[in-house]
């Protein structure tokens, strides 16, 4: 029997669905991962909020937190389950160590609560650590552009530079044929004139 270990996920589902909807999605999310063996330990509906940045054209995002214990081998299944999940914009997945669970079972306690959801001090971590993460791939993605757009710029420069140079090369060529056509012309202008001196001169001794 592979060796269980205690999780927690954050999703980031699209908050411009109504509650059934959204109630809809996180049932869904944690039918899943029971049905590949996992057991539910909190699901803590953070509710709605604005995000750090647009994701997918949204501004507003339904955060749901939870606690479940399962085995590692069923993470990459519900990973991609949760990525090809076009309602979830989205989710971070981690390890959540005991003395973490222990610590927020006391803060829980102290708060009068009985079921240790995350307070308001804790709810934000995870969701910072997605921003962050969404933040350096946008980051990435800008740097990236900027690379595009310089690289299209040379590209564009060295062909307007490539097209002025088989401009200037075409002009020379044209200059040159014109000139030996010019040079043709001459030696056969001056063909005609010895020939006709030739003729002339016949013509003298002829006589």
């Amino acid at each position: 029997m592979s060796l269980r270990r205690v999780y927690e996920t954050t999703i980031i589902v699209n908050a411009a669905m109504d509650e059934a909807d959204i109630e809809s999605v996180v049932t869904k999310v944690t039918g899943f991962v029971e049905h590949h063996g996992a057991e539910i330990f909190e699901i803590n509906k953070w509710g709605r909020r604005r995000l750090a940045y647009p994701i997918n054209k949204k501004f507003n995002g339904f955060y749901v937190h939870i606690v479940f214990e399962t085995s590692p081998s069923v993470i990459p299944i519900f990973e991609r389950f949760l990525v090809l999940e076009d309602t979830i914009l989205r989710h971070l997945t981690l390890v959540l160590p005991a003395k973490l669970r222990e610590f927020r079972a006391k803060r829980a306690l102290q708060a009068g609560t009985t079921n240790a959801p995350a307070t308001v001090e804790s709810q934000p971590k995870i969701g910072k650590s997605i921003a962050i993460k969404e933040k350096k791939a946008a980051e990435i993605a800008a740097k990236e552009a900027k690379r595009e757009e310089r690289a299209k710029q040379r590209a564009e420069r060295a062909a307007e530079k490539a097209a002025a140079e088989n401009e200037s090369a075409e002009a020379e060529a044209k200059e040159d044929i014109k000139k030996e056509d010019t040079a043709a012309d001459n030696v056969k202008t001056e063909t005609k004139s010895d020939d006709s001196k030739d003729a002339s001169a016949n013509e003298e001794n002829a006589e």
